[in-house]
């Protein structure tokens, strides 16, 4: 993703200006203060409509085999690379562990074998890239909320962060010509919590490949597609996120995206 490209509700923002289009550096928007003022009022307001939905059981919506895209656009980095990670990919992942630590009872330390061995959960839906395409696809993986039960939340637990493999270090093939920095994100322990909040290992059936996040990555239905954290290593439980990185909750947020990014 590119971080000149308009959100959809930006895009929206920008043509009530008056007749004739108008092309927006999104970075010139988010770090506008009128129109932060704007995203932080309409995201407000999208967390607490969709809080009242999923207190109600509410569910993104859910598609069949046929509606599935023929082609699934792969969204950011398509291969982080590094020795490290080509060594996983060259191991078929075997030696890869999702560590989940932070303020938990239990620290957890989980192989792709340990991962398929538990419950899973398949669902079809609909992935909304910023960039304003879309494309559905089946994923399968384990529930986020299972993970964090047996994994025993701190009292004071409020967020999952999750750190990923990928370093966006200004390259055009690794997601755009953007500040280089470790890719994370985070999402608060209501989505966490979410019944259709994965940590995927497949895509339409088949192991996640490498330009789709190989081995795991994050499905959280209700939110746009940078929320999507791929090559995920690591879920660290916080209090707050203010402490990490540039302290707003994830690679892009910190560089002016909103945080919740709700759809």
């Amino acid at each position: 993703m590119s971080a000149g490209t308009l959100t959809r509700r930006a895009a929206i923002l920008a043509g009530f200006g008056g007749a004739g289009a108008l092309i927006w550096n999104v970075n010139n928007i988010t770090l506008n203060p009128s129109f932060t003022r704007v995203y932080q009022t309409v995201e407000d307001w999208t967390r607490i409509s969709q809080r009242a939905l999923q207190h109600t059981g509410g569910l993104a919506p859910e598609y069949t085999e046929a509606d599935i895209s023929p082609t699934f656009k792969p969204n950011g980095t398509y291969d982080p690379g590094g020795a490290e990670y080509n060594a996983h990919v060259a191991q078929n992942f075997v030696n890869w562990r999702l560590q989940i630590d932070g303020l938990v009872g239990h620290p957890l330390s989980l192989s792709l074998a340990d991962l398929r061995k538990l419950p899973a959960r398949t669902q079809i839906t609909k992935h909304d890239c910023v960039e304003g395409w879309t494309a559905i696809g089946k994923w399968t993986g384990v529930q986020l909320g299972m993970l964090l039960k047996a994994a025993g939340l701190a009292a004071n637990a409020r967020y999952a962060v999750f750190h990923c493999a990928d370093n966006l270090t200004g390259e055009p093939a690794k997601g755009g010509e953007q500040s280089p920095g470790q890719y994370y994100e985070s999402v608060d322990l209501v989505d966490a919590f979410h019944p259709q909040t994965l940590i995927a290992y497949d895509l339409n059936g088949k192991p996640l490949g490498v330009p789709h996040g190989a081995p795991l990555r994050l499905r959280v239905e209700r939110q746009l597609g940078y929320k999507q954290a791929k090559y995920i290593r690591r879920i660290e439980i916080v209090e707050s996120f203010k402490h990490i990185a540039g302290g707003f909750g994830g690679y892009w947020e910190d560089r002016g995206y909103e945080w919740y990014a709700g759809i």
